[in-house]
């Protein structure tokens, strides 16, 4: 170097390195054997839907996954969508008051991105559509979708006809609301179409991904493709409570339910299919609703299949699951001049519907009795996650966030951004990915609109909203609720009653 020592050159090289170095110990190491995470989660589906766990909906991607991974028995949601994803972000019981997103509490995507994750969600939030609750300020680098609870799946600029008088649901791409869409737009796709490019992005920086996948369906309103209508317009004719019987049969066949267990009749607000006038038109729901999750398991295909394409399928976790049972909600009504899977009319199942949903278990959506709070999940990871397999551990939605920490070798924090964090509430699932037990959690809540629910080992003490009574059940022998202890174990029921309201207590905390 012109007009420099040697001795000059080496210092300055040496600083050069010094700067360096300094500078790439601030950029996080990306293991190279780090798993991607895909968490795909489906909106009010339930429990017997899919094929894998006894439904007649054409699912071969998923049934595929089943083959391929494990299939769980005992996992929990919050029966309730808004609760539901907030528990999954952030590994704790949703708390009462105030958002349910707060600063002391922290999420998957804030755990996974400072150590080299790209952080991305596709699909439904629910948590927030303004600051600081947008999915842009907690830890995603890129979101597209849809931040409010439901939209039209043609054209989610359509107003809601039934919602506070016709409200235009918050659909974007980080923070820009997006309000024209093109005339063959359809939300699972749309979705799919972003995962896919976030599967591209993410193996062109060489970065692990946590793709979070949100589809809307099948939650009304019950909107889908024309061709995929058709496969089941004329399967449902038989009714509900045939329907139910077709899939517990299959369920008993697959080992997925105890022969010991009685199925219960149709739950209070179901009539008796024969009674049921216009069978034709709830034929016509029915079939649009399974056309919704046929569509849905195509397009995890095209997810599974980008994962091959672009050589990371055996370095990825792929979970399935719904956010809470079927749904019996009925905005508007059950009306025959609706007619459903077109975009100009928002129509929804019905509690018949949801009865056979939600096969074997009572009770649906918004209820924590089984058929509100079960949920199929299922997981899949080549080399890791075994074959063919069931776990029937227990397990709960508060327990994906220390998982997917767990899978990414991050430590969940103390703090964050100044804030001291509340515990984690979940534990980790990875024992049970892995074929082996784990230490179960001493007790679970539940509680939405006034239903509340607490389990301890094989006792679940449970007060539907409508009934206003605590019924005791044992749930290993008696998982479809049909026998209810209450009167004969006093003590029980009081003591597992104070449990819930302390419980109850503690999460109506500001802190």
């Amino acid at each position: 170097m012109p007009g420099y020592s040697l001795s000059e050159v080496d210092a300055v090289a040496m600083r050069i390195v010094f700067c360096l170095f300094t500078l790439l110990s601030c950029i996080p190491v990306v293991a190279a054997d780090r798993p991607n995470i895909v968490l795909i989660m489906c909106d009010d589906m339930g429990f017997s839907d899919i094929g894998c766990y006894g439904g007649e909906v054409q699912t071969p991607v998923l049934d595929r996954m089943a083959a391929e991974g494990q299939r769980y028995t005992q996992f929990y949601n919050n029966a309730k969508c808004t609760t539901t994803r907030a528990s999954l972000i952030t590994g704790l019981y949703p708390r009462k008051k105030g958002s349910l997103l707060r600063p002391n509490m922290v999420t998957i995507p804030e755990i996974l991105a400072p150590t080299g994750y790209l952080c991305v969600l596709t699909g439904k939030w629910h948590l927030g559509s303004n600051a600081p609750h947008r999915p842009s300020d907690r830890g995603f680098q890129h979101y597209y979708g849809l931040l409010d609870g439901c939209c039209n799946f043609f054209d989610p600029a359509q107003p809601d006809p039934d919602f506070k008088g016709g409200k235009v649901r918050w659909f974007g791409e980080d923070d820009k609301r997006i309000t024209e869409f093109p005339d063959n737009f359809y939300t699972t796709d749309a979705f799919t179409d972003q995962a896919c490019a976030a599967i591209d992005t993410a193996v062109d920086r060489k970065q692990p991904l946590f793709l979070h996948v949100c589809y809307t369906a099948p939650h009304y309103p019950l909107h889908a493709p024309e061709a995929e209508i058709a496969k089941y317009r004329g399967k449902y004719r038989a009714g509900w409570t045939e329907l139910r019987k077709q899939r517990h049969a299959r369920q008993l066949e697959m080992g997925l339910v105890d022969p010991q267990w009685d199925l219960p009749g149709p739950d209070r607000e179901v009539a008796d299919w024969s009674d049921v006038k216009e069978q034709a038109y709830y034929d016509e729901l029915m079939a649009t609703y399974a056309a919704m999750i046929d569509r849905m398991d195509q397009n995890i295909g095209r997810i599974l299949a980008r994962l091959d394409e672009r050589g990371i399928a055996q370095n990825t976790v792929v979970l399935f699951l719904s956010d809470n049972g079927g749904c019996a909600e009925k905005p508007g009504g059950i009306d025959p001049t609706r007619t459903p899977g077109v975009k100009e009319f928002y129509t929804a199942c019905g509690p018949g519907w949801a009865y056979a949903q939600n096969t074997p278990f009572r009770r649906f959506k918004s209820y924590v009795h089984e058929g509100g709070i079960s949920t199929p999940l299922i997981a899949r990871w080549p080399g890791h996650v075994a074959a063919g397999t069931w776990c029937r551990d227990v397990a709960h939605i508060i327990d994906l966030l220390p998982t997917c920490a767990e899978l990414a070798g991050a430590s969940i924090p103390d703090e964050h951004k100044g804030n001291a964090l509340l515990p984690v509430e979940g534990r980790s699932m990875v024992p049970l990915l892995q074929g082996r037990s784990r230490d179960p959690h001493d007790q679970l809540f539940w509680e939405w609109a006034g239903s509340r629910a607490v389990r301890e080992g094989d006792m679940k003490l449970c007060w539907d909203s409508g009934l206003k009574r605590w019924e005791l059940y044992n749930v290993v022998d008696d998982r479809t609720e049909m026998h209810d202890l209450a009167a004969d174990r006093p003590d029980d029921v009081e003591r597992l009653a104070a449990a819930w309201h302390a419980w109850e207590e503690r999460m109506a905390s500001k802190k």
